[in-house]
């Protein structure tokens, strides 16, 4: 007799882009890949929705109105409900100071737009420890 599967719980992402292409860009491949996507258009509403919800995984761009992705992630890291969530941050400053800067606030992992499909669905994979 085999046992019944347990059902696996597809992992939860955050993305916060003020760009409706990217976030809709990063919806499509990420929910074709397995996981369960959220939105936020700017950093303000990113933080107020991090700790609303349970989140796996947060992808913040760098530039964006309100608050930018720096001082997103300053806040994130600074409180205790959320500051253990994995951090991507996805932009189109190329630089190294900006991805130091980025690691500094807070981020785990930096890449550069634009970003290939299989790229974004394998970092996603590794961040979260998930197989989807």
């Amino acid at each position: 007799m085999t046992k019944p599967a347990i059902p696996i719980k597809a992992p939860r992402v955050l993305v916060v882009d003020d760009g409706i292409t990217m976030r809709l860009y990063y919806r499509t491949v990420l929910e074709a890949a397995g996981f369960v996507v959220e939105e936020a258009t700017n950093g303000v509403e990113g933080y107020e929705k991090a700790l609303a919800q349970r989140f796996d995984l947060l992808i913040v761009d760098i530039n964006m109105p309100k608050m930018d992705g720096y001082s997103m992630l300053r806040a994130i890291r600074r409180d205790a409900a959320v500051q253990g969530v994995p951090a991507l941050t996805i932009s189109t400053e190329a630089g190294q100071a900006d991805a130091i800067k980025a690691y500094e606030s807070g981020a785990n992992y930096y890449l550069v737009k634009p970003v290939a499909p299989e790229t974004l669905t394998d970092v996603a994979r590794l961040m979260t420890g998930s197989g989807v």
